[in-house]
């Protein structure tokens, strides 16, 4: 849940998320980078319609566990 409130404000890569993605391999990179312009998207569409800050959190966090899980699962 805490996680998920990290994809709400603009989506910016600091310093240090570029240090970190400068070590990993492109493929890892790119998916991460369009994970979490997809959340903070999801963000987005979820304040635009409104939503409660609760429902949109719980969503996100949904989204971000089932990415996760995708992560743990791939074939290396």
């Amino acid at each position: 849940m805490e996680s998920a409130w990290l994809h709400k404000p603009r989506y910016v890569v600091g310093k240090v998320l570029q240090q970190r993605w400068d070590a990993a391999p492109a493929a890892a990179r790119l998916r991460a980078d369009e994970g979490n312009r997809r959340l903070h998207h999801r963000w987005v569409q979820f304040d635009r319609r409104g939503k409660k800050h609760t429902v949109a959190t719980t969503a996100i966090a949904r989204e971000l566990a089932g990415w996760c899980w995708s992560l743990a699962t791939l074939d290396s």
